[in-house]
């Protein structure tokens, strides 16, 4: 049976080719493939590039940015005199030379116990790998070594945006629950333009301080993005020494938050308040090895994509060598992780570029 000119037009061309027309003269066209999106994970610079420079330091951020870090990341922290700054301890002795500067001050060296005049006076330490400099890196800020201001922070972010051309988000923590520290996170970032369709989502290890931010900014008319951290556990957890001390159990994926008393959430409730959530990895293991834990298995990502929810994992340091750190990197981000704090964002960079060129070569062989 001869097929008729309609059926011939109406045919699907499986080798882009489309056919125009429908007559003798029919023009073919060929059109080349395109690649299907590839969901680039998030680099989030934790701290700063920490691993290079002083944490929460705008040198270290700046540096973090100048490595091509998505979002820099400050924990915060209330100064005596009510000012946000970049800390991430409730005490100054770890980070900085506050002892040698004030003393002891009766064994009390809180942040909470000085005046943003008085940390300004004082120096940072150095930490683990931090280094006073780094190479063909000179940073632009004044008192860049320094312990900043949440605004400083924002600043910085802000005037890097329009030199590089690319908008560089931010990432701050609020700690426990508190009002005035609450208020004064929104207050700031609503004074600096911050709105829903920024880069910028505000994270806690509390459950509390995430429902109370998110009640506050609804009562403004608008919701920035909320991050619930924590230890991700799973029904293993029910039959652990830690649930079982805790009296606490968990039904599919849930959350272990820092809360007084801690609370085990289902990642299907934290949604209703924060629809991204950022978990510990362990420290000793690998994604290369063996693991039943469930940060581990891709199930644990499907699952959460299908809750419309982001999983974002922390805190990559570097292992021996540059190789491993970038290995551990890709082994996440190709099991679904969808975004990384690393103290070292140019090799979550090299990972991810790395990560994307794979799954582009991928599609581009299923086509």
């Amino acid at each position: 049976m001869k097929r008729s000119k309609l059926s011939l037009c109406l045919s699907i061309v499986l080798t882009s080719i489309i056919l125009v027309g429908c007559n003798e003269d029919t023009e073919v066209i060929t059109v080349e493939p395109k690649l299907a999106p590839v969901k680039e994970p998030l680099v989030i610079a934790h701290r700063g590039a920490s691993g290079y420079l002083p944490e929460h330091t705008l040198a270290a951020y700046e540096l973090a940015v100048k490595m091509g870090a998505d979002y820099i990341e400050p924990d915060l922290q209330l100064t005596s005199d009510g000012v946000l700054v970049a800390v991430h301890d409730d005490t100054l002795a770890r980070t900085t030379n506050v002892i040698d500067v004030f003393g002891s001050r009766d064994g009390d060296t809180n942040v909470g116990k000085y005046t943003l005049e008085e940390i300004k006076q004082l120096d940072m330490k150095l930490v683990s790998t931090a280094a006073l400099d780094y190479p063909e890196f000179t940073p632009t800020s004044e008192d860049a070594l320094k312990v900043p201001t949440f605004e400083e922070v924002i600043e910085l972010a802000q005037r890097l945006s329009k030199e590089t051309g690319r908008e560089i988000g931010i990432y701050p923590e609020a700690k426990l629950q508190d009002d005035l520290q609450e208020d004064l996170i929104i207050e700031t970032l609503d004074n600096y333009g911050y709105t829903a369709d920024s880069k910028v989502y505000i994270q806690s290890f509390s459950a509390d301080t995430l429902r109370s931010l998110k009640n506050k900014m609804e009562n403004r008319g608008y919701l920035l993005p909320l991050v619930q951290l924590g230890s991700l556990v799973d029904q293993s957890f029910n039959e652990s020494t830690s649930g079982a001390s805790l009296g606490l159990t968990c039904e599919d994926y849930c959350v272990l938050t820092s809360d007084n008393p801690r609370q085990v959430i289902r990642l299907a409730e934290i949604k209703e308040y924060a629809p991204d959530i950022g978990v510990s990895l362990s420290t000793s293991a690998s994604v290369t090895s063996t693991k039943s834990w469930p940060l581990y298995t891709p199930e644990l990502y499907t699952y959460a994509h299908e809750l419309g929810m982001t999983v974002t994992g922390w805190t990559f340091s570097k292992p021996s060598d540059n190789a491993q750190a970038i290995s551990e990197y890709l082994g996440f981000y190709e099991l679904g992780m969808d975004g990384v704090f690393s103290n070292y964002p140019d090799l979550a960079i090299k990972a991810r570029d790395i990560f994307i060129s794979n799954q582009e070569r991928k599609i581009q062989k299923a086509q």
